[in-house]
């Protein structure tokens, strides 16, 4: 299969020409490149019929570096929706800094990058190694978070003020648009300072990223709602009970939570419409099986079912206010159910703030403490404007530019949603 001309090339400030202080470790050749078969599992729904190769840059140290690390002053900062793992990434950030390469400071930012601007009044933190050393043992970040751009001039001109060389931004699509924002500003005032992004996404929806992390520990927490609903459901003649989880664009908690948990039968996602009413629609189909198995189990992304509300304006990200699809089913299911004297118990759970407020489990954490590494190991070695992320099974540097083109949906034409439907059962 031919390759996609589409340019994988990561930014750097320059020549590296200081030689690394790391012995014990394989050094990556910079000139090789990950040749990797991009699934259509992972594509979008009109991407999906033309499967493609990409190359690019493997993630790792370098044998010379461009910054000279006790020289070297660094900046972390997290935005938007907390997420499992957070602290993690910021431990293996400061981890490796300080133990490995020996930088001379690194800072927290709090607050997200209100934290950046003097008006907000939010102070600085130093991070060191002691500091961090047991904050992976707690859910959302240490450093706090905010949503909602700010001007990339006056973020850089609080960069300059700092005498930052390497921001590290731990955040999701909005995060890494701003973080391009913030390095073209960089680029155009001809600094030297690197901007390095760590995706961070619970809805798992960083476009060609196959997984990012927190999102098994969400699945995992999911699946505990699930069968609780579950238990209730079977507890009471025609039992419903229903679970909300997140996925504001993109169903992969609730599709993958579904697959883990065979209970569900029914299953709604953003990327699939769905009708309430008429011969099959979600209601008939639920009394269906309400008559004939007595009880049922139903999964809402909070992002289905958008269509049936009018637009509800946006919130401090951009992102589309989201109509409760949870509040209009349950209505709808009472004044169904009332219409036709048809006695029914719904049980309704909403886990979302539990589920992104929990620290890692312990697959997540691996994963966690190799992002922080390879992003230093990136920051370092002077690359920039990129993102440190595993594709398939290798971790990998991607431009910035990449993958905020769009965000990543699950495809309702791929084998993964074909088994969901096995699953569940369900028609609609």
């Amino acid at each position: 299969m031919p390759a996609l001309d589409i340019d994988t090339k990561i930014q750097t400030l320059g020549p590296a020409k200081i030689k690394s202080p790391l012995n014990l470790c394989r050094f990556i050749n910079e000139q090789e490149r990950l040749h990797l078969h991009i699934s259509p599992e992972i594509l979008l729904e009109d991407e999906a019929q033309h499967p493609f190769y990409l190359d690019f840059e493997e993630a790792g140290p370098r044998k010379n570096i461009y910054f000279d690390p006790p020289k070297t002053k660094c900046a972390i900062v997290t935005c938007g929706g907390l997420c499992p793992g957070i602290n993690d990434v910021i431990r293996s950030i400061v981890m490796e800094a300080y133990h490995n390469y020996h930088i001379s400071s690194v800072i927290g930012i709090r607050y997200g990058l209100q934290g950046l601007i003097p008006k907000y009044g939010h102070e600085i933190w130093e991070l060191t190694p002691a500091k961090v050393s047991n904050i992976y043992e707690f859910g959302g970040t240490i450093l706090g978070s905010s949503r909602g751009p700010q001007p990339p001039d006056e973020l850089v001109d609080a960069l300059e003020r700092l005498n930052v060389n390497i921001l590290f931004m731990i955040g999701g699509d909005g995060t890494m648009k701003a973080a391009q924002a913030i390095g073209q500003e960089i680029t155009k005032r001809g600094l030297k300072i690197s901007v390095i992004g760590i995706p961070k996404t619970i809805d798992n929806d960083i476009y060609l990223i196959s997984k990012t992390f927190g999102f098994d520990t969400a699945v995992e927490k999911a699946t505990e709602a699930i069968r609780c609903a579950h238990t209730e459901a079977i507890g009471a003649p025609n039992g419903i009970g229903m679970v909300k989880l997140m996925g504001r664009e993109s169903g992969f908690i609730a599709a993958q939570a579904t697959l883990a948990l065979k209970e569900v039968n029914f299953l709604l996602i953003p990327e699939v419409p769905f009708k309430l009413h008429g011969e099959n629609g979600l209601l008939v189909h639920l009394e269906n099986r309400l008559r004939k198995r007595g009880h049922a189990v139903i999964v809402v992304a909070e992002g289905a079912g958008q269509e049936l509300f009018d637009h509800q304006g946006t919130d401090a990200s951009g992102n589309k206010i989201l109509g409760d699809i949870c509040g209009v089913l349950r209505e709808e299911i009472k004044k169904y159910f009332q219409a036709k004297n048809f006695p029914y118990t719904m049980k309704f759970i909403d886990p979302s703030y539990i589920i992104r407020s929990i620290p890692a489990n312990a697959n997540d954490r691996v994963y966690c403490g190799f992002l922080g590494q390879h992003a230093v190991h990136a920051g370092i070695a002077g690359k920039t404007n990129m993102l440190v992320s595993m594709l398939q099974d290798k971790f990998v540097y991607v431009p910035l530019n990449l993958v905020t083109k769009k965000r990543r949906k699950l495809n309702p034409k791929s084998n993964y949603w074909c088994a969901v439907l096995a699953s569940t059962g369900q028609s609609i």
